[in-house]
């Protein structure tokens, strides 16, 4: 795809792109542009509505802003012009920028309409979306300079473009080992450094909670961890992220739900896509991030509910339940990072319960840390981005849950009550008291529903918001 920004539309033909602010229904002015003139009794700039005019062998495409914009709105907006007009988009369109545009609304609408052109149909016959082939050119005309913003634009949709596949495709595509090798590819093409542990490496390094979880599967765990380390960095963050490629619930199967579960490694996803935008833009912090990869699959060699196994930091674990399998080998990960790497910030996202959807629903994610200057900035960054995150407590009054008679702890707290918090809490037991730690659980927004498609699929919640944070530290 080429960028080009042009003066004027003389001697243009293609599609153009107009967005407008709403007026009235009773506006007694037409909405006027390029000629064409379209009177409020059809269109008059209402939110989430369009208007198409064919006139000088142009498509004009007059879009509904409402009278307020947020980020995600924005962004939603010219992602389902991309996505339900495919028709539109030949060799050449013209966006034009509103001169009231800043330069987040330009990212907003600049990156919602290359996610339009994501298609869940992977193993169908389908002819590509015009913007992605090689030869479109997206011009625009604008009265600021903002090349550098749609570039950047376009860097943060091709992370979340990625993100979106790797969780939408199915486990047998998407195995620990696919993820490997995605990191690995992805480091060369970006400029991160790439190592892998399979299961020998790990029984080796310690990494007894994590295998633990893949015992029950043909596929190899795989213990991934990417370094990005620029010459100019001015602070390290650690990331790390929940890498269930599938989830049986192992024995304790799960009885509903198990079709999605190869959405349980979108915290892994997340931060695959985070690591590929970062180094993309090059931003000047230094961040090292794992993801620990592995199937809860069953066969005779599944772990057991009541088992007492081991883990990296050196604390024994009690199984309670083997469908809490995502905070075992976030456990490893967490302790491996914390005391290897020592970042001044850890981060997790994870799909991790069902409870956190049951508190929050669909709108926002769990967070949860002790460090309320951290809570702030993420919270500022989910908010610029259209991430929500809403903060629940980690009181030491819920430690009593994941206190174990037989072993240092227990993975599951066996109450119908406060699981998402529980959760946080053995976590944070890995934590080694760390001073700036949040986990995050996406359960309820990594994976859902829209009008983008008919089942569920990926939302790549975490690409920007980790980015957004890390950029604005």
């Amino acid at each position: 795809m080429k960028i080009k920004k042009i003066q004027n539309l003389d001697n243009f033909t293609g599609t153009i792109l107009i967005p407008v602010f709403e007026t009235t229904s009773k506006s007694i002015l037409p909405i006027e542009y390029h000629g064409v003139s379209v009177y409020s009794q059809v269109f008059y700039g209402k939110k989430d509505t369009h208007y198409l005019v064919e006139k000088y062998d142009c498509t004009h495409v007059f879009i509904g802003l409402g009278k307020q914009l947020d980020y995600k709105s924005l962004k939603t907006i010219f992602r389902r012009i991309a996505a339900n007009q495919k028709d539109i988009f030949g060799k050449n369109v013209v966006l034009v920028i509103p001169d009231t545009f800043d330069t987040n609304q330009v990212e907003a609408s600049v990156s919602g309409l290359l996610l339009g052109t994501y298609n869940l149909g992977h193993f169908k016959k389908t002819e590509p979306h015009g913007l992605v082939n090689a030869d479109f050119e997206l011009h625009y005309i604008a009265t600021l300079e903002i090349e550098k913003t749609i570039q950047k634009a376009f860097k943060i949709a091709t992370a979340q473009l990625e993100t979106f596949a790797l969780v939408d495709l199915p486990p047998n595509k998407i195995t620990p080992k696919y993820l490997a090798n995605w990191a690995t590819e992805t480091g060369k093409k970006y400029g991160f450094e790439i190592t892998v542990f399979g299961r020998e490496k790990s029984a080796e390094m310690g990494l007894h909670a994590f295998l633990t979880v893949g015992k029950g599967s043909a596929q190899e765990p795989q213990f991934i961890i990417m370094e990005y380390k620029p010459a100019n960095a001015k602070k390290h963050i650690g990331l790390v992220g929940k890498g269930i490629t599938f989830d049986t619930g192992g024995l304790n199967i799960k009885t509903a739900g198990m079709v999605q579960m190869k959405c349980d490694m979108a915290g892994g996803a997340a931060v695959l896509g985070a690591m590929q935008l970062i180094s993309d833009l090059k931003l000047p912090v230094q961040v090292t991030a794992i993801v620990p990869a592995c199937e809860n699959s069953v066969d005779a060699n599944s772990f057991l509910p009541s088992d007492v196994i081991q883990s990296y930091a050196g604390h024994s674990i009690e199984i309670i339940d083997t469908d809490a399998e995502g905070r075992l080998i976030l456990a490893d990960g967490l302790s491996y990072l914390i005391s290897n790497y020592k970042p001044e910030t850890v981060l997790d996202l994870a799909t991790l319960t069902g409870s956190v959807v049951g508190t929050l629903g669909y709108e926002c994610a769990g967070l949860f840390t002790n460090n309320e200057e951290l809570s702030k900035k993420l919270q500022e960054s989910g908010n610029a981005v259209g991430e929500r995150l809403w903060q629940l407590p980690l009181w030491d009054v819920y430690t009593p849950d994941i206190e174990s008679e037989i072993a240092d702890v227990k993975n599951f707290s066996g109450k119908p009550v406060a699981g998402a918090i529980s959760a946080a809490k053995f976590l944070e037991f890995f934590t080694a008291n760390h001073p700036s730690w949040a986990h995050l659980d996406i359960a309820g927004v990594a994976f859902g529903d829209d009008e983008f498609a008919k089942t569920k699929h990926a939302t790549a919640y975490g690409v920007h918001l980790i980015t957004n944070y890390i950029e604005n530290l």
